[in-house]
């Protein structure tokens, strides 16, 4: 799914198919249990051993659907997810509910289908269905797929600057860093909230943040008890620069907004004039 996020949720058991998961432990056990009760009882276990695995496919699906869905509800700008993740394993879990209970317990076809049917019914109201719309600008100024493609790079190369800091061990410089990283941030969030200033900030999106990733890598590829104080010092100095320069380009996208402002207050006051 295509998406402009600032931080993603970290996955938690609210995130994950957390009952199937539960349903599947269950299952395994009585596998297990047919697996040691004899010879016989190996049909019974290839049986429900097809049932678990439908049950799987099923959480996975519904686990990926919810990741998506978190995804898409953070992200400013986002597509809405091509395929329907938590609809099919809603589905798969319903056809998973009625195996279990026609083929291996048995019960009457009529009401495996109807168990089966309020399984799949049960786990679209608990879950939610898939996002269907698409998250993005209806300004007609910006072409809104350029526009979701430039941002995600830009968020790409961000979070390998992300990435390299960590392994940055001078806490001076990982600082300065640091400090460049939520500067970039917020002037992506702009850009995102106000889609007209991506022709503003090219430069920033294409050079800007691939220069600090690229000075970020190199460093980490050398020893740094290695590189001397004067090299350090270059470094220092360059990020200082560097977050003068993402200070500037803020300044000049909030200077963009108050002239749009200014506009608008005087469209309306002549229209209000006549």
């Amino acid at each position: 799914m295509a998406k402009v996020k600032r931080i993603s949720r970290k996955i938690n058991k609210n995130t994950e198919a957390f009952l199937i998961y539960l349903a599947l432990l269950f299952l395994f056990f009585s596998m297990m249990k047919s697996l040691f009760a004899g010879a016989g009882a190996y049909v019974v276990f290839v049986l429900k051993m097809v049932g678990f695995i439908l049950l799987s496919i099923s959480a996975g699906a519904l686990t990926l659907g919810i990741r998506n869905a978190i995804e898409y509800e953070d992200a400013v700008l986002a597509k809405a997810p091509k395929v329907p993740y938590k609809v099919l394993g809603s589905i798969i879990l319903g056809v998973a509910v009625f195996y279990l209970a026609f083929i291996v317990g048995h019960k009457n076809i009529i009401i495996s289908l109807f168990v089966g049917l309020i399984g799949t019914i049960g786990a679209i109201m608990y879950y939610g269905v898939d996002p269907l719309k698409d998250k993005l600008p209806d300004s007609t100024d910006v072409n809104p797929n350029v526009l979701l493609k430039n941002l995600q790079e830009a968020q790409k190369t961000l979070e390998k600057v992300k990435d390299e800091n960590l392994k940055i061990h001078d806490m001076k410089l990982h600082k300065k860093v640091k400090t460049a990283i939520d500067k970039a941030q917020t002037i992506l969030d702009n850009i995102a909230k106000d889609p007209k200033d991506v022709r503003m900030a090219r430069k920033f999106l294409v050079v800007y943040l691939d220069g600090v990733a690229n000075v970020a890598s190199q460093y980490n590829k050398l020893d740094e008890d290695k590189i001397d104080d004067e090299t350090k010092q270059r470094l220092y100095h360059l990020l200082d620069e560097v977050q003068e320069k993402f200070d500037k380009e803020m300044e000049r996208l909030q200077s963009n907004d108050r002239f749009d402002l200014d506009v608008q207050i005087d469209t309306l006051r002549e229209q209000i004039k006549n």
